[in-house]
């Protein structure tokens, strides 16, 4: 009975979510109101451990079958319920700020935990979602949360808002705004330059506390020097994350570029890992090591302690970028469509400073490749298709939760060794595989599109790459002034 299960939330507000013994009879008159109950029943419930998906999916199911709701209309009362059992922003932030004075990683552990167990970050769900590491060294995910935007414009309308308010689906007046179902949305604020940004954690995220810092003006995403300052500002406040930004550009950018963002979190992703190709310096900044990354894509990467000197180097490459032509590879700035080059910055603390990564990204189309030149290739369209952004060109890969029916397909498809015409975009995966020799074992036909996966995505990576080799990309920064 519902009376029940209320009476369980309402401990579990108590003992997970800080709610006051004193408000425990208004929060449970509260979510009388919500579920539309009129009376109550006293059971002597308490909470007994269950999971917040435990508690929440009881609700749902009891207030469904009771004619209260619709099945269609579960997620909203479950952010109504946990909305109303949550403290208030002010008091998370002040919660959050006095952690933050002691140590910035409790602050954002204990904040990402408050939200956990609030439900708005979905972990358990994110918990299911099918990870590996591809012998390559890249991390392959299949989000089934996460819906897949296909066309560029569609993925850039699916996050604007009807009605114009909030202005997007990243500005702050989402907390608690009921249009979004963004009750649970608690942010916390953060200086970056001489400007006020927020904090805020990804429901869906696609690693360990994955979450956005926001401008809290709505202007549209850039990179220029004074991005490469705050980006500096943010890991100093704090260390334990990497931040990055996505290249403003369609196609390849942010799916919210109307809104300046960073992305970051608490995942070492395997770009970090990867090893100087090329090394150079500078006659100017002679604190900083410049050196092209051995990796799939185009990555300059900038290290060193001497703030001002990596800034200077990290804004000299970029506007470096952004005017630099080679129409024999199709490399074209800009046109009669706009700017096509950009760079995506990303930092993280190393051994040696700050480590800044620029990766060079391009956006520019061909009648050959009308979804990008520098994007995923037609052929792998059916594992990727959408934008290649700051999180895979950095080696993580969220690729489409449809894959998760479509690969126990083809399972069965190189068990028997046939490939059925409903799998027929899975034709290269398909006889790539049995090339290297047809699986015999559930187990072997796994591994072998595992593997399959991670080399794929490799190759996507590879298509992504403005320069062929690291030293193409070196003879670049020789053009800038740089130095073997």
């Amino acid at each position: 009975m519902l009376s029940r299960i209320i009476e369980k939330l309402v401990g579990y507000a108590e003992q997970k979510l800080s709610l006051p013994p004193r408000d425990a009879v208004f929060a449970r008159n509260t979510l009388l109101m919500l579920t539309g109950l009129r009376t109550f029943e006293e059971t002597g419930a308490v909470y007994e451990g269950e999971t917040v998906g435990e508690l929440l999916g009881a609700l749902t199911l009891e207030a469904t079958a009771e004619g209260l709701i619709t099945e269609g209309e579960a997620e909203s009362l479950s952010d109504r319920v946990m909305g109303a059992l949550m403290l208030p922003p002010s008091e998370v932030e002040r919660r959050f700020s006095m952690r933050f004075e002691h140590s910035p990683e409790k602050a954002t552990e204990w904040l990402y935990r408050y939200l956990v167990d609030a439900d708005y970050v979905k972990k358990e769900r994110l918990d299911l979602n099918p990870r590996f590491t591809a012998e390559n060294g890249l991390i392959v995910t299949i989000n089934r949360a996460k819906p897949e935007f296909r066309d560029p414009k569609k993925a850039v309308s699916g996050n604007s808002v009807a009605g114009g308010y909030p202005s997007c689906s990243i500005c702050r007046e989402n907390e608690g705004f009921h249009g979004r179902d963004r009750r649970t949305l608690r942010t916390v604020s953060v200086m970056l330059g001489d400007e006020k940004w927020f904090w805020q954690f990804s429901p869906y995220g696609y690693f360990r506390q994955h979450g956005i810092a926001v401008n809290e003006k709505h202007i549209p995403m850039h990179v220029d020097r004074a991005a490469f300052e705050k980006l500096l500002d943010f890991v100093d406040a704090f260390p334990h994350y990497f931040i990055g930004c996505n290249a403003p550009l369609p196609r390849i950018g942010g799916s919210v570029l109307a809104h300046d963002h960073f992305q970051g979190g608490g995942e070492t992703l395997p770009l970090f890992k990867a090893k100087i190709a090329c090394p150079l310096y500078s006659l100017e900044e002679k604190e900083v090591e410049v050196g092209v990354v051995d990796w799939y894509g185009t990555v300059v990467r900038v290290t060193g302690r001497n703030r001002e000197q990596l800034v200077s180097v990290c804004e000299r490459i970029r506007a470096g970028w952004e005017e630099y032509e080679d129409r024999t590879r199709g490399l074209i700035p800009r046109d009669g469509e706009g700017v096509h080059h950009a760079v995506s910055p990303t930092v993280v603390m190393g051994e040696k400073g700050y480590e800044i990564n620029l990766i060079l990204r391009s956006n520019i189309t061909s009648e050959r490749y009308p979804d990008g030149v520098f994007h995923a290739h037609p052929e792998y369209h059916v594992i990727k298709k959408e934008s290649i952004g700051l999180i895979e060109a950095q080696g993580l890969f969220i690729l489409p939760g449809r894959l998760v029916g479509e690969l126990r397909s083809l399972r069965r498809a190189l068990l028997s060794g046939v490939l059925t015409e409903e799998l027929r975009d899975f034709r290269l995966l398909f006889s790539e595989i049995m090339a290297r020799g047809a699986p015999k074992t559930e187990e072997e036909a796994d591994r072998a599109i595992a593997f399959e996966l991670g080399d794929i995505c490799r190759r996507i990576l590879l298509n992504t790459a403005v320069f062929e080799t690291p030293q193409k990309t070196a003879e670049f920064l020789k053009g800038l002034g740089f130095y073997e």
